[in-house]
């Protein structure tokens, strides 16, 4: 018999749950803001997580466990490249951004301006009911 978890019933969800569409939310923007930090410059793990919650607002304060494995799948893609720097004492890996990567950033940016205006219309909908 197989592992897989598809075979398992999915758990219940509460999709009246505010932490639930959260959580969605959160899983997704991760990726672009980790992006969008890069974007403006070179930096290290922990500056990138530090960096994105301060940008989103606390929206998105993403783990060194979302962290690490979006980065290596970033620099696997050839989205961003990585050296070892000597920061405050420490041998740090920082990252940044391709050429790639900046194009992956403005796509990026492109189909979030379509979920935006799709979500501003949702809202003016039920506005007027």
């Amino acid at each position: 018999m197989s592992d897989s978890t598809e075979n398992k019933p999915s758990e219940t969800r509460d999709f009246l749950s505010r932490a639930y569409w959260n959580g969605t939310i959160k899983m997704s923007l991760s990726k672009f803001f980790i992006l969008s930090v890069l974007y403006r410059r070179p930096m290290h793990g922990y500056e990138i997580a530090k960096e994105v919650a301060s940008i989103s607002n606390g929206c998105c304060s993403p783990a060194e466990g979302t962290i690490y494995p979006v980065l290596k799948q970033y620099e696997d893609g050839g989205y961003v490249a990585a050296h070892e720097e000597i920061v405050s004492g420490r041998t740090r890996k920082v990252y940044a951004l391709t050429d790639k990567g900046r194009q992956a950033f403005q796509v990026a940016v492109d189909a979030w301006m379509e979920v935006t205006k799709s979500l501003t219309d949702c809202q003016k909908m039920l506005k007027a009911s």
